[in-house]
């Protein structure tokens, strides 16, 4: 199946973006927003990251179009970009903070309202079933091949997705029930 396919703009406006084009690249980035935007919310942890990582995704394709190598190759490439963006904001959570953290914060306020939320998303992953959180660990934090995740806990790879599946959708609902509280 080809981008075109997929509802992405055609493969001349993606060679006239490649070329150059102004316009042309307005429209291709116009165009990949929905789905970029769309695949974000799947991988990030909120409403927020998913649409920061989404504009991370096509402020990179704004500016690196040119280094496409195929017209066929943008939808993976800009899925890429949005997952190393979902999981680079999943780790700035994970991660202690140290004192360049702190002096960053705006307020004390902000500082206390950030680490709320990274010991909400931690608690959610540490509530999860034991291969569940391991596999969400290994692939989406710590950002393991699929296959090596799956062959380090002895897991067929359609396991490992299962649970990496099931583990996310976990997780969502967790913080969404969190949320409403």
């Amino acid at each position: 199946m080809s981008v075109v396919d997929r509802g992405w703009a055609s493969e001349r406006l993606i060679e006239a973006a490649r070329g150059g084009d102004p316009e042309a690249l307005v429209a291709v980035v116009h165009s990949a927003h929905p789905h970029v935007r769309r695949f974000a919310e799947t991988l990030c942890a909120s409403p927020q990251d998913a649409e920061d990582a989404a504009q991370e995704a096509l402020i990179v394709l704004y500016r690196e179009i040119g280094s496409l190598r195929a017209t066929a190759a943008l939808a993976s490439w800009m899925f890429r970009i949005v997952r190393h963006e979902c999981l680079r904001r999943a780790r700035r959570l994970l991660d202690r903070p140290d004192e360049a953290d702190v002096v960053a914060a705006a307020s004390a306020e902000d500082e206390v309202l950030r680490r709320l939320e990274a010991d909400r998303v931690a608690a959610a992953i540490r509530a999860l079933p034991d291969v569940q959180r391991r596999v969400l660990v290994m692939r989406d934090v710590l950002g393991r091949p699929g296959r090596a995740v799956a062959e380090s806990l002895g897991l067929s790879t359609p396991a490992m997705k299962s649970h990496l599946h099931r583990a996310r959708a976990a997780l969502r609902l967790s913080l969404r029930g969190t949320d409403s509280a």
